[in-house]
């Protein structure tokens, strides 16, 4: 069985529930709106978070579900697509998993438009339910995604990331999303316990791993989802370059700075740059990095008695660093 149905399975009821309950909470009068939606339901990707909202409730309320974890679930994944529909629209992409994007399709203004809905529709869901600790946690995650995004550009303009600035950016941008996952979660089925901040760490560890070892794919020879040294290409400091960067002599450092700033578009000088942080160590330096968020993770499930959702938790987070796209 596939590392993602073993994840899967002790929640595959909650999901194919979840999907209809999803489905339910996009529709609109809007025929146009309907129409897009409807593609946008259909090419879903592995769906992980709210998996990870089902196995931590899951976990934490002896294998039981309430309409509080469906609706935890819905709200992350609305507001989670709305942040890829506008993140297409800003990165200009005419491709979205295999398939065409949003603003590809219906242009930029309409995929604006459908992103702000789905934000809308995830804030009511909460607020009509009186979910307002829910509301909380998705909030919180929503201000520190924008804040992340913003962070990353405006030092991708100066090129000045320090380890601890990297940290930052990627905790804000991916690890927060996946934080609100896991406290949704928690915060479902035993509102205001200690579990509640408990996952959300487990969750920011996982979403840290995740995010490097996303980095780390700009390096690698194998075909992965997206094309190596993109990361390069925008002008995005990551973890394996800064390592290099801080290793390296005055003259190195101008020369890597500005192949980054002004040749990013030469191929040639892109693998130059990339050749350059495999010799300094920067990709080992990394997985390090990345591993040692994972195993933070994993001693954190430590205190958890053992049952097929913890399992399920633990290869979750082994699948995040383990991945091959």
């Amino acid at each position: 069985m596939k590392i993602v149905a073993q994840i899967k399975e002790p929640v595959n009821k909650e999901m194919e529930l979840f999907e209809e309950k999803f489905r339910d909470s996009m529709t609109s009068k809007v025929a146009l709106l309907n129409r897009i939606t409807y593609y946008i339901v259909n090419r879903k990707g592995k769906q992980m978070r709210p998996m990870f909202v089902f196995l931590t409730a899951k976990l934490l309320n002896e294998g039981v579900v309430n309409e509080r974890t469906y609706r935890g679930a819905s709200v992350i994944e609305l507001i989670h697509t709305a942040t890829l529909v506008h993140d297409d629209v800003v990165d200009e992409s005419d491709k979205r998993r295999g398939f065409f994007s949003i603003n590809a399709l219906w242009k930029n203004k309409i995929a604006v438009l459908v992103g702000d809905y789905l934000l809308s529709k995830g804030l009511l869901l909460s607020i009509d339910n009186d979910d307002f600790d829910l509301l909380k946690i998705i909030s919180v995650a929503v201000r520190e995604m924008s804040e992340g995004e913003l962070l990353q550009i405006e030092k991708a303009r100066r090129l000045d990331i320090t380890e601890d600035i990297y940290y930052e950016i990627i905790r804000k941008k991916t690890a927060t999303l996946i934080a609100a996952c896991c406290s949704l979660g928690a915060c479902a089925v035993q509102p205001n316990s200690e579990h509640v901040e408990i996952f959300r760490k487990f969750g920011e560890l996982c979403g840290m791993a995740f995010q490097i070892k996303d980095d780390l794919f700009d390096y690698g020879g194998k075909k992965i989802g997206k094309p190596t040294g993109i990361d390069i290409k925008e002008q995005k400091m990551t973890l394996p370059l800064i390592y290099a960067l801080n290793n390296c002599s005055k003259s190195e450092k101008k020369w890597v700075i500005n192949s980054v700033k002004n040749h990013n578009k030469d191929k040639q000088r892109v693998k130059e740059v990339i050749a350059f942080v495999k010799e300094k160590g920067g990709l080992e330096y990394a997985v390090t990095k990345m591993l040692a968020f994972k195993e933070e993770a994993l001693q954190m499930l430590e205190n958890y008695p053992e049952s097929e959702y913890k399992r399920a938790l633990q290869l979750m987070v082994n699948y995040v660093v383990d991945r091959k796209k």
